[in-house]
């Protein structure tokens, strides 16, 4: 008995001598590895135990390369030629989920930055109509303002700074409802002619107020498309990029609405004075509560003048959600929507399937 435990201990010590080295060895190789392909050290990690007990079993025997051992090698081989394939193909498994776990990451880092934004960007917006109207309403209830002629500017002056707070808290619901894909269209047949002509009747005071003019040119051959689409929702998607169109361009400058045909798809551009938008922003230029940079801030003429005792901004200032909009109502169009700059300022194109060949 003691001679077999003392030989035992032999083995053991014998396969502990030349298999930790093998391990500690595809320990180092795999530390170095760590920022390399992770499908590569999956398969070092699934052939170092086969070629441990490998050299384990070979130190055993003496590397006496006799029909035991001929066997013992043998079936490390197999063992090592189906351990490799599985190991490769758990590797890229692992792969992929890393990669698709930190992509995902990364969206909800830039998802909750962008929240993060719009909280304050809104937070903002939302406090300066509230302390026109506060001052405004104070001085109505103290008897500060008793003329009427004074009294019904001022409540005249509140009744836009409620419309602007209603205009903001739709544009949050509409946002809300694009992100969270609540939104459901009933699509049909839409000319563009009268989406285009309800956004011009519906933006023509205020570009008279800015000294803007505002043309429709459709395509002489092809007129006005007819495409697949929500009628509330285009409309939508038109007037927010002609009144940022006007919003953007200086006095007696031109906002051009054309549109026209291209293979399955109809176009329709809107293009402004603006001047043109740096060409680092022209990707940002859709994204939430993004307002750009100062070149594209209107000048003190365009503007409609702030006055003390409005303690407000402009009624159509915006909130930087309007294009955020207009590109999720078109995505769920199935259409596509980007900006370039063109000429005297820039172009907003908009993309969508035809009625007929939707």
């Amino acid at each position: 008995m003691i001679e077999i435990w003392g030989e035992l201990g032999q083995v053991w010590g014998l396969a502990l001598a030349f298999t930790l080295p093998v391990a500690l060895a595809g320990a180092v190789l795999l530390q170095l590895m760590r920022r390399r392909s992770i499908t590569a050290a999956v398969t070092v990690l699934v052939l170092i135990p086969v070629l441990a007990a490998l050299v384990g079993v070979l130190a055993v025997s003496g590397f006496m390369l006799d029909r035991m051992n001929g066997r013992v090698i043998a079936v490390c081989l197999v063992v090592a030629a189906v351990s490799v394939p599985a190991g490769l193909l758990l590797g890229r498994g692992l792969a992929r989920d890393s990669v698709w776990e930190r992509e995902a990451r990364q969206r909800e880092r830039a998802a909750e930055s962008a929240r993060r934004e719009l909280v304050t960007w809104i937070s903002h917006d939302l406090r300066t109509p509230l302390a026109g109207i506060r001052a405004m309403s104070e001085a109505l209830a103290d008897g500060v303002v008793d003329d009427p002629a004074e009294t019904g500017q001022y409540a005249r002056r509140i009744g836009r700074e409620t419309e602007r707070l209603a205009g903001m808290v739709d544009d949050l619901f509409q946002l809300s409802r694009i992100t969270s894909g609540a939104l459901r269209l009933t699509l049909h047949a839409v000319s563009l002619g009268e989406v285009v002509s309800e956004a011009v009747a519906a933006e023509l005071a205020g570009a008279a107020r800015r000294r803007v003019h505002l043309i429709a040119d459709p395509d002489p051959d092809a007129g006005w498309p007819v495409v697949r689409g929500s009628d509330p929702e285009l409309a939508r998607v038109v007037r927010n990029l002609v009144s940022n169109a006007i919003r953007h361009t200086p006095p007696d400058g031109t906002v051009v609405l054309a549109a026209g045909v291209d293979g399955d798809q109809a176009w329709l551009q809107v293009q402004d004075g603006c001047g043109g938008i740096p060409q680092s922003d022209l990707d940002r230029v859709f994204d939430v509560a993004f307002r750009g940079t100062a070149a594209r801030t209107p000048t003190p003429a365009a503007a409609e003048p702030i006055r003390p005792d409005r303690a407000g901004t402009p009624a159509d200032a915006g909130a930087g959600l309007g294009l955020a909009i207009a590109r999720g109502l078109v995505e769920a169009h199935n259409g596509e929507i980007a900006a370039c700059n063109h000429g005297p300022g820039c172009r907003f194109e908009v993309r969508l399937p035809l009625a007929d060949r939707a």
